[in-house]
C-alpha cells in the first residue's frame, strides 16, 4: 500500500474529528480468538466507512485465555479491536479526521460482526473549534442483535 500525501492549506479550517467507540459484552470466544477474521473485519470496516487502509498489524496475547489486537492505520487516523477471551469481551475504537468518513458506520460494521449481547457506543466530537465540541459526547447503551 502507498500513502498519498495532499499538500493543503489548513490555516484557516476548522479539523473536524469524530470519535466512535465502546465496550462489547458476552461475545463468542471462537470469535474473539480468531486473527484473521478479526483483520478481514477491520479491512471490511474501514471500506464501509470510507476510509483509506494505510496498514494493518494484529497479534494474539495471552494465551488460551489472553486476546487479539487488531489495529488499522487509516489515512483518516484508526480502527481498533482489543479481544479478552476469557472475558468474552471486546473494546472497539474508530476515530477519524475529515467529513468525508463515517466511524460510526466501521462500528456498527464491527458490532455486527462480533454479535455481543449487548454493548456500549460513545460518540464525540474532537474537532477544533470549542463551539462543534459543546455537546462531546453521548452514549448509547444496545441489548443483542
Amino acid at each position: 500500500m502507498r500513502l498519498e500525501v495532499v499538500k493543503e492549506d489548513c490555516s484557516k479550517k476548522q479539523i473536524v474529528g469524530k470519535h466512535v467507540y465502546g465496550n462489547l459484552y458476552d461475545c463468542d470466544p471462537n470469535v474473539l480468538s480468531d486473527e484473521e477474521f478479526l483483520r478481514n473485519v477491520v479491512e471490511e470496516a474501514a471500506r464501509i466507512s470510507k476510509c483509506n487502509l494505510y496498514d494493518i498489524k494484529s497479534w494474539k496475547f495471552g494465551g488460551e485465555k489472553g486476546g487479539v489486537s487488531v489495529i488499522a492505520l487509516i489515512t483518516e487516523s484508526h480502527i481498533a479491536i482489543h479481544t479478552w477471551i476469557e472475558y468474552k469481551y471486546a473494546t472497539v475504537d474508530v476515530y477519524t479526521c475529515g467529513s468525508k468518513s463515517d466511524p460510526e458506520a466501521a462500528f456498527n460494521f464491527i458490532t455486527s460482526q462480533l454479535k455481543p449481547k449487548e454493548y456500549t457506543k460513545y460518540f464525540s466530537d474532537r474537532s477544533s473549534k470549542p463551539k462543534a465540541i459543546k455537546a462531546a459526547t453521548r452514549l448509547q447503551i444496545s441489548r443483542a442483535f
